[in-house]
């Protein structure tokens, strides 16, 4: 097999581009990374982010909510979409001849969506929904809280929002923070497959160039919760969650810490399980 060479390139409005061609596969898949995150969530406002990434698929440039899933569906596109805490997330995979028509949807996505009202109660229905779904899951929750409490506010807060926040967010701040964060600076598109580099340069320069560049948002930095605590909960099993500190990615002992963790607490077939 050939050595695979990964190639970058960053345009001038402040997108980067990551490619690594792989000549061995028929297919192609990307992740594009939009710093809009559930960071810039609005204090008392959490779940943001979390329906933006929801709306922002119901429909963008001449493609109206049905006509643009019907779109992405016709060309076998395995698709996702989230918000994490510093980027929104859009990954996809495909034959890799349908990957420009894929890239020019996305690009209408996060430049031109319409974002429409209308839509925005069942959006919030169906992340209230899951947010609901969470109180009643000890197992979830004792994670979520847990993080609350190792990292200070925005990072410990949860993605996915929470239900006072969500009460508190509309469809205009929805848009807001759209307009505030939606920027290529910052952000990062990855392609892997059977791709050529100079060519994924020239077609991503021509679907997001015009992507303007924006002043980076700013947000509110809050403390992080008790270092121990105990939350009641209604419930037959009592949930135990421990942090402490690691190594950070960066850190040349970071893999051998994960695997650390794997083989002490991975599962079911780790040791302290078995």
């Amino acid at each position: 097999m050939t050595e695979q060479a990964i190639h970058h390139h960053t345009f001038a409005n402040g997108l980067t581009l990551v490619v690594e061609p792989m000549a061995d596969v028929q297919s192609a898949a990307f992740s594009l990374l939009m710093p809009a995150g559930s960071i810039f969530d609005p204090p008392g406002e959490e779940g943001t982010a979390a329906l933006l990434s929801d709306l922002i698929t119901r429909g963008a440039g001449e493609r109206d909510s049905v006509q643009l899933m019907t779109d992405l569906d016709n060309l076998g596109l395995q698709h996702g979409e989230g918000a994490g805490h510093n980027y929104l997330n859009f990954n996809g995979a495909t034959l890799a001849e349908q990957l420009p028509t894929a890239l020019r949807i996305y690009a209408d996505m996060v430049q031109r969506p319409h974002l429409p009202a209308e839509e925005f109660e069942p959006a919030r229905l169906g992340l209230e929904q899951s947010l609901r779904a969470i109180e009643d899951e000890p197992r979830q929750k004792i994670l979520i809280e847990l993080r609350r409490r190792c990292y200070d506010a925005p990072w410990g807060l949860p993605n996915e929002g929470t239900l006072d926040g969500l009460k508190n967010v509309t469809a205009k701040k929805v848009r807001q923070h759209f307009e505030r964060c939606s920027r290529p600076r910052g952000a990062i598109l990855g392609v892997a497959g059977k791709v050529e580099f100079k060519a994924m340069v020239e077609l991503v320069g021509e679907v997001f160039g015009g992507w303007k560049e924006k002043p980076e948002p700013t947000f509110q930095t809050g403390q992080r919760g008790s270092q121990r605590d105990h939350i009641t909960h209604d419930s037959t099993q009592t949930q135990i969650g421990i942090a402490y500190e690691s190594v950070p990615y960066r850190d040349p002992d970071y893999y051998a810490a994960w695997a650390a963790v794997g083989v002490l607490s991975g599962g079911m077939s780790s040791r302290l399980f078995t």
